[in-house]
């Protein structure tokens, strides 16, 4: 029988969040990271969660994809199960908040990069094709303090043939201009910028290495490397990460077969979180960006720390 917990906030060293229904908790724990406390299966049944992003004071958003659906949950009610927030989403995947509180948003289903007015819900395309195509299907974005959009575009739900015919990545500058700023990936999925913004970080799913670049300017790319190789699960050796996000100290949680993989800002391997399900995306939030919220195929989890995430703030131009 699951046990029901009330929120708790405990402002003290090693602090950490208790509520939901508790699923598991983790048998080891990495230093200095945690689980500080149970992996919590949040309140909701969904087809498959994607796309969590923290708005900085109270909101999480996540994606329904199956369902064309974006949600809202809100972390100070947290035995409450989250609100439809936008419906139909037109399959929306990764999600951003930037600082001036828009939500900006991948849409697979028309391939396009789009900002969601949180309180019109009216949305804004901000980029809908390259070279006169129209990309395959947006999945997921970093927001630089340029308000300048790295947004990776793989095969996933993408018409066929392919309308860019290869998977790549793509920098939106704060102008609106679009270029193709890196390419040679099987299916690029979760990308992610170092806190100080000076390294790119780009997870594919099909492959088991995940790949770092130099930003030398907004949207400029070089010095191409693996940072790190992924644990494989037993009898597989190309499977790779969906999501990712960063810490403070720059290091990283991949979500993968395996559960959420932590390397450090080296490529050191940490450590690894287990989730009860395969999750497919993550990101810091709540009181003191210290709890971790996983999207997980048919649940959302959450996964108190002692690590505290980074918020990135910069602010999209439509």
């Amino acid at each position: 029988m699951k046990l029901f917990l009330r929120y708790v906030c405990i402002a003290a060293v090693g602090a950490f969040l208790v509520f939901g229904s508790v699923e598991s908790q983790a048998e080891s724990t990495i230093a200095g990271i945690g689980p500080t406390g149970p992996v919590v299966k949040l309140p909701g049944q969904y087809d498959f969660t994607e796309g969590p992003a923290y708005d900085g004071s109270r909101y999480i958003y996540f994606t329904n994809i199956p369902a064309s659906r974006i949600m809202r949950f809100d972390t100070t009610t947290p035995d409450v199960a989250p609100e439809v927030f936008i419906e139909p989403s037109m399959m929306c995947n990764g999600l951003m908040v930037d600082g001036a509180g828009k939500l900006v948003a991948c849409r697979m289903e028309t391939g396009e990069l789009v900002a969601f007015d949180v309180v019109s819900k009216k949305a804004t395309s901000l980029a809908s094709q390259h070279e006169g195509k129209r990309f395959n299907a947006c999945n997921d974005l970093v927001i630089d303090r340029t308000g300048g959009v790295f947004f990776t575009d793989p095969r996933y739900r993408a018409p066929e043939p392919w309308p860019q015919g290869k998977e790549a990545v793509y920098y939106r500058n704060a102008k609106g201009e679009v270029t193709r700023v890196a390419e040679g990936f099987v299916a690029p999925n979760g990308i992610i910028l170092s806190p100080d913004e000076t390294k790119l970080y780009v997870i594919p799913s099909m492959e088991s290495k995940m790949y770092v670049f130099d930003v030398t300017s907004p949207g400029v790319l070089q010095n191409r490397r693996v940072l790190c190789e992924l644990k494989q699960p037993a009898g597989k050796d190309s499977t790779g990460g969906d999501g990712l996000t960063i810490d403070t100290l720059g290091n990283l949680y991949i979500t993968t077969h395996l559960g959420l993989q932590v390397f450090s800002p080296e490529g050191k391997a940490l450590g690894t979180i287990e989730i009860p399900e395969k999750p497919a995306n993550v990101t810091f939030g709540g009181p003191g960006m210290s709890t971790l919220y996983v999207t997980a195929v048919k649940g959302f989890y959450a996964v108190p720390t002692s690590a505290k995430g980074h918020r990135f703030t910069g602010t999209v131009n439509p």
